[in-house]
């Protein structure tokens, strides 16, 4: 992904930037490193001011001052500041700063100038972050389950692009497993009845090693595409007697249809990876025995006896000797295995290859999204990324709860076509790539969700994607307005003293918190928090169109009052810049008007 250019300003780190000023006046021999955590919040209650800072309480220690006086000297010296209106010491060393309202005004213009680029961050500073997502085992369709691990994987991605990283969106494809093999058996299957076979599925099933796991009709096409490609080539009387010759160009196979459907539904929802990478490739490669080889170098690989896991008893516990990673040494509760008791790699093994490969790649830093039922896998793959790259590449992992999908106040029968779970591609067409993305933003991405598809079309402020996407078209429609009485042409350079309702500056306000939520939220690794700001900002929106029904002095166009129509006219342009760039985030389209 393209780097972001310099960022337009942001008055909380303008502000922050004034904070450190003024301790560095009030106390010249304090040290720098003493000013690290001073930080500069919107506070909890609006009514205590537009800013808060934590300073006196963080340095005061430092500078051997009790933080109530350090408090009071710096909202002294705050106050004396351009851009603050007020500032005044509150509790035990916080400092609240209400702005000037000029300040506020004049940031108006900047965001205009800016464009959708207003927001963007240094907070990354070219950090190269590897985002990794999906992954799903290319076992069938996509799911619902998948479908969030998608969009908070991929709004994650575009959020912390904006906030300055350099990211790589990546797929890793779980093609080597016991899972993958079993993907060949059923699409065997399904070959042999486009052959015509006469054997019955149960007898199939149980001529199969581990029986006939997936069942699902999707699997009929990957059938009749392999007796295009093959014949009868792979028939019972005519393939090569070892199995493992037949059978391997089956899986490669079906892994190929599966991930090429699952490509379709991915760009179906928005979704495009710049990488995928093959675990079964890097087997092949040896990346995984390479980089235990190296662990080993490093001390961390013995041959040990662990301890019978929790809940089990000596007569269904066997210990035996195994290689084992010392992961306890980085944080995790045991130490975790690395070979099967026939020699091969454990699954463990073959993702601290793919671990050791992204390093390799020039990784700096990594973050996963996976399913909730993969929390106890967290700790070993964190102790795994800490002991390859000497603790110098951080690992962070998003949990996806699960969505359980609704209609009618019931849940959704399960899918025909999938057989066992409702697919992406259902939720797609039942309400729509935009509606499904912003519904799955709504919460944090660890909390269990209901989806309900009533509510995701429903045309009322309880939906907050039509909330928001009412509050741009609106912005559109008075826009278009202007534009056919030429008057929003120049709208960054028009005076702006006649916003001064307060239901102009609360909106005002909320826009210049833009690129602060925007850093936030990168660094918290917490995307759903665009989500909650939008509905936020289209809130505050909504109550100043209506103020405008109830008095017509607030009305956006007023042919008597040019220069405060040219003004508020500036105000919504703002406003639905801001709300385009917080929707691509979310990777989903804004509408120029409701139908």
């Amino acid at each position: 992904m393209e780097q972001n250019k310099a960022a337009p300003q942001d008055i909380f780190a303008a502000l922050r930037a004034g904070v450190l000023d003024c301790l560095r006046r009030i106390l010249p021999e304090l040290p720098e490193e003493a000013t690290a955590k001073v930080a500069v919040e919107p506070p909890r209650d609006p009514a205590h001011g537009d800013m808060s800072t934590n300073a006196a309480m963080v340095v005061a220690k430092a500078a051997r001052v009790a933080p109530p006086k350090l408090a009071a000297e710096l909202a002294a010296a705050l106050a004396a500041l351009p851009m603050v209106a007020e500032a005044a010491p509150a509790g035990p060393g916080f400092v609240n700063i209400r702005l000037r309202e000029d300040y506020l005004l004049g940031q108006v213009p900047v965001m205009l100038r800016a464009g959708e680029a207003y927001g963007d961050g240094t907070l990354g500073n070219g950090i190269r972050i590897n985002v990794e997502y999906v992954s799903a085992n290319p076992t069938g369709p996509m799911h619902v389950g998948h479908c969030r691990g998608a969009v908070v994987g991929d709004a994650l991605a575009n959020l912390l692009h904006k906030a300055g990283y350099a990211v790589t969106k990546e797929y890793y494809i779980n093609d080597a497993g016991a899972q993958v093999q079993a993907l060949a058996y059923a699409a065997y299957w399904r070959y042999l009845q486009a052959l015509g076979t006469t054997m019955t599925e149960e007898d199939y099933a149980q001529a199969v090693p581990g029986g006939l796991q997936y069942r699902g009709e999707y699997l009929v096409p990957v059938g009749e595409a392999l007796k295009g490609v093959h014949g009868d080539s792979l028939a019972p009387g005519a393939r090569p007697a070892d199995a493992a010759l037949w059978l391997n160009t089956v899986r490669e196979f079906a892994v190929a249809e599966m991930m090429a459907a699952i490509r379709e539904d991915l760009a179906a929802l928005g979704v495009e990876h710049d990488v995928f990478i093959s675990e079964a490739q890097l087997v092949r490669d040896g990346v995984a025995d390479r980089a235990i080889a190296a662990l080993a170098e490093k001390g961390l690989v013995y041959e040990g006896v662990l301890e019978p896991p929790k809940g089990k008893t000596p007569d269904d516990w066997e210990p035996r000797p195994q290689t084992l990673f010392a992961s306890t040494r980085f944080g995790d509760d045991v130490d975790r295995p690395l070979r099967k008791s026939d020699g091969s790699n454990t699954y463990f093994a073959n993702d601290i290859g793919n671990h050791a490969d992204k390093i390799a790649r020039g990784m700096q830093q990594l973050v996963q999204v996976w399913g909730a039922d993969h929390g106890g896998y967290v700790k070993r793959m964190q102790a795994a990324t800490k002991a390859l790259s000497g603790g110098a590449v951080p690992l962070d992992v998003l949990l996806c709860q699960i969505v359980k999908v609704m209609k009618g106040g019931e849940p959704v029968r399960m899918s025909k076509r999938a057989g066992t779970y409702i697919t992406l591609r259902d939720l797609i067409d039942e309400v729509g790539r935009d509606a499904v993305r912003f519904t799955m933003l709504t919460r944090k991405s660890d909390a269990q969700m209901d989806f309900d598809l009533d509510r995701v079309v429903e045309q009322s402020r309880d939906n907050p994607v039509f909330y928001v996407q009412y509050a741009h078209a609106r912005c559109r429609s008075v826009l278009r307005q202007a534009g056919e009485q030429g008057l929003a042409d120049g709208l960054d350079a028009v005076p702006l003293d006649a916003l001064r309702d307060p239901a102009e500056l609360a909106l005002i306000r909320r826009l210049t918190t833009w690129p602060r939520t925007v850093e936030a939220s990168a660094a918290a690794r917490e995307p759903h928090r665009i989500a909650f700001y939008l509905g936020d900002l289209a809130s505050d929106f909504h109550i100043l169109w209506n103020r405008g029904r109830d008095d017509a002095t607030l009305r956006f166009i007023r042919a008597e009052e040019p220069e405060a129509t040219r003004a508020r006219l500036a105000l919504v342009a703002a406003t639905a810049l801001i709300i385009r760039s917080g929707l691509r985030v979310m990777g989903v389209a804004p509408v120029e008007e409701m139908r």
